[in-house]
């Protein structure tokens, strides 16, 4: 078989992290081609592996698996959702990227750290009991609550743990093991004589409090801001909107989270800018992600139609001419906005036109002998939007650490994140699917008017920002 038509497979088949299946090599994990065949021979033959493709979603751990491996997986693993996992694998890579740049700006004289001290051997306090015993109750009425419930939980787990339903009986037992284990480790931990400690304390040693806050105000603000931007689906069902895993909007919780850092650093007496500085290139990779488990869930954050490519009845799709693709435009909203657009021979398909098959939102159309949960596809395909923005925001996180140490002062690494983010936003929003302000002769969504703020306020840091203390805060003191 010649390259080129390996190559053909490749692009019409979707993307496959299955090297030897896509194209007998090795152009993934780049090994030698010798290594990689011996390890091919002496391992994989061994592991029944399907390849995993995007042109197809994965809500949950139990559909992940079962493409993986080609076999029934237990109904449980539904309970573990793709976005939620690599929202948490984002969370993970921003606490990373943001530790590795303070502990650099420590070594650099920035900070100043901060003394704390504590009184160890203490007693313990009955509100501590009270507290754990509090939590226990909790993990156990909602943990044992799934017993008996799965089918029920597994759609939605957001919305039970929001709910109040649960199993007494566990809730009690959660209770009591963790009263318990609070009790003992508090009589370890006590001493005959308390002593005072003093630590000292730098805003790496409080990343653990730095991803908290992150979470909280990041999930509040997109939350919040998602509310305005889909006001006519929010007023019918807010409950619902609040609690569901899905629509977030990314720039409502950078706004609300940088918000809560400022306070923060105050509390902390952390310099906000350099704060800002540190955490850019790891909120970068964060959002990029992040869009990774919107694309492989399919919660419904694409792009508009391309009407050049239409849904099959089993969920495949077949590239139709302009007039066929008009028809098929008529089944859904008159005021629904699309495109034509056929991809060139260099490009795979799915690139520029996906369906969203099992998509985790129901949307669309019934997939036909589809037998489960998650059995809907979009009758036209639509611009996969998710994959252009997780792209290019990993890419653009690389290209910010590259050249973090040479931007010398204060905000211009944020602002130089401002300037990409909101660009990148702005282009994307040209072809996703959003409510519309009316403001006359133009009509922008609310991400394009957040996304020319964000440019504008990274061009003033980066032209007119100057340092009002020196760039050594420890020199100052």
């Amino acid at each position: 078989m010649c390259a080129f038509t390996r190559f053909q497979r490749f692009r019409d088949s979707g993307f496959y992290f299955n090297p030897r299946r896509a194209f007998g090599c090795c152009p993934v994990i780049n090994l030698p081609f010798p290594l990689y065949l011996r390890l091919q021979n002496r391992f994989l033959r061994h592991i029944p592996i399907n390849p995993l493709t995007f042109t197809s979603m994965y809500p949950d751990f139990q559909y992940l698996l079962q493409a993986l491996f080609g076999a029934p997986m237990p109904d449980w693993l539904g309970l573990f959702k793709t976005f939620g996992f690599l929202v948490a694998l984002s969370f993970v890579g921003a606490a990373w990227a943001t530790m590795q740049e303070l502990k650099r700006k420590a070594k650099q004289g920035m900070f100043v750290p901060e003394k704390q001290t504590a009184i160890l051997g203490l007693p313990l306090k009955p509100s501590d009991i009270v507290v754990s015993a509090i939590i226990g109750f909790l993990v156990g009425f909602k943990g044992g609550g799934v017993y008996g419930r799965l089918a029920e939980v597994s759609p939605d787990p957001m919305g039970y743990l929001l709910s109040a339903k649960g199993n007494i009986v566990f809730g009690i037992l959660g209770a009591i093991i963790f009263a318990a284990l609070k009790y003992y480790e508090g009589k370890k931990a006590e001493l005959p004589e308390p002593k005072t400690v003093t630590y000292t304390i730098y805003p790496h040693d409080l990343m653990t409090e730095i991803v908290v806050i992150a979470a909280v105000g990041g999930l509040a603000g997109a939350k919040i801001f998602n509310a305005f931007e889909t006001w006519d689906d929010f007023i019918k069902d807010p409950i619902h909107n609040l609690t569901s895993s899905s629509g977030l909007t990314f720039l409502g919780g950078l706004i609300v989270a940088t918000l809560a850092f400022y306070f923060f650093a105050r509390k902390h007496k952390i310099p906000f800018a350099y704060l800002c500085d540190a955490a850019a290139p790891g909120i970068m990779l964060a959002y990029g992600i992040g869009r990774l488990g919107c694309q492989l869930s399919g919660d419904g954050d694409w792009g508009i139609y391309n009407s050049a490519y239409v849904s099959n009845p089993d969920g495949s799709l077949r590239f139709v001419s302009p007039e066929e693709g008009l028809k098929a435009m008529q089944i859904l909203p008159p005021d629904a906005p699309h495109a034509y657009f056929h991809a060139p021979f260099w490009l795979p398909d799915w690139l520029l036109g996906m369906n969203f098959p099992h998509n985790v939102g129901h949307e669309g159309m019934p997939i036909h002998g589809c037998v489960g949960e998650y059995c809907n596809v979009l009758p036209v395909s639509v611009f996969p939007t998710p994959i252009y923005e997780a792209i290019t925001c990993i890419l653009l996180f690389f290209v910010m650490w590259a050249l973090r140490s040479r931007f010398k002062r204060t905000l211009q690494m944020f602002g130089f994140y401002l300037i990409l983010v909101g660009v990148e936003r702005f282009l994307v929003e040209l072809i996703r699917v959003n409510y519309k302000y009316d403001w006359g002769f133009i009509h922008p969504s609310q991400a394009e008017i957040l996304s020319v703020v964000l440019v504008i306020t990274g061009i003033a840091l980066l032209l007119f920002y100057k340092d009002s203390k020196p760039s050594s805060v420890a020199q100052q003191q």
